[in-house]
Parts: structure tokens; C-alpha cells; sequence
């Protein structure tokens, strides 16, 4: 199944692509996750999930900040610090739910890529998978994808 990217809209009313992440927002603020909106659902959606994940951690394979998932295709946002109304997954701290940007003192600008999955399946998924667990088990179910980056250094 082909991806197709031209339709699926995700951004934040904190911050625009690759602008800042407010501070509030991150791990040196309150620590609360950003607000975050969708548009253009392909026809044939029956979930959603979305991944926060920073590339430029210095850890092989990055540094995941959120996870949620099973998010209902009626569902449009997710508000402020509203990511537990649905279920959430382990982040690379292997703690559910958000936690805000971080990168170490002085390591350069990073990017927090905030992808958005709509699923072909409702796939009920269980709580507590971490990103490789839960990108394995929507694979074979993305229909289109999109992203918002936000940036930010300590």
C-alpha cells in the first residue's frame, strides 16, 4: 500500500514547522505537550496514532518523546497536555505519556517531528508499546502520513 502525503495536515497552534518549541512545552518549562490539530483525513480512516520523536538525540536510533495511539478518526485535535484521553505508549525514558524536549547543553538545535498516522484498521492496540512495537503494528494499516517539526535547544 502506497503512501500518500499531499492531503493529511498536522500543526500546532504553539509553534509553526520548524519554529521553536515554546518552552512551556519542553522539559526546561512545565513539561506539558503541545497542542495539536489535523485536517484532510483520508477517506477509508478508522484510527489514528501519532509519534513524537527527535532524530538528532545522540542515541542510535533517537530519542522518542510520545507516543498515542487508538485515537478515534472523529477526533481532530488533542489538546494541551491532553494526550492520557487516549492510550499513550512508552517513551525512551520508558514512562508513558509526553515528555517535553530536552537535548543535552550545547548539543546544537534539535527537531521534534510530530507524525500523524491515519490507519485503514481499528487495531485496538495495547497500552505501554514503545515506538519500534508500535511502528511494527501499524505498518501494514498506514494509509497517509503527516508531520509537524518543532525545533529547540537548551
Amino acid at each position: 500500500m502506497g503512501l500518500n502525503i499531499k492531503d493529511l495536515q498536522i500543526y500546532s497552534l504553539a509553534f509553526t514547522s520548524l519554529e521553536h518549541i515554546p518552552k512551556q512545552y519542553t522539559s526546561d518549562g512545565e513539561n506539558i505537550s503541545p497542542p495539536l490539530e489535523w485536517s484532510g483525513l483520508p477517506a477509508g480512516t478508522q484510527q489514528l496514532a501519532l509519534i513524537c520523536h527527535d532524530p538528532d538525540a545522540p542515541l542510535p536510533q533517537g530519542f522518542t518523546h510520545w507516543l498515542v495511539y487508538n485515537i478515534p478518526p472523529t477526533i481532530n485535535q488533542i489538546t494541551e497536555a491532553g494526550g492520557s484521553k487516549f492510550t499513550e505508549g512508552l517513551n525512551s525514558e520508558n514512562q508513558p505519556g509526553y515528555t517535553g524536549p530536552a537535548p543535552p547543553q550545547g548539543h546544537r538545535l534539535h527537531h521534534y517531528y510530530f507524525w500523524l498516522y491515519a490507519l485503514d484498521a481499528e487495531l485496538n492496540l495495547k497500552s505501554n508499546m514503545n515506538r519500534e512495537q508500535l511502528l511494527n503494528a501499524i505498518a501494514d494499516h498506514v494509509i497517509e502520513q503527516a508531520r509537524v517539526v518543532g525545533v529547540y535547544e537548551s
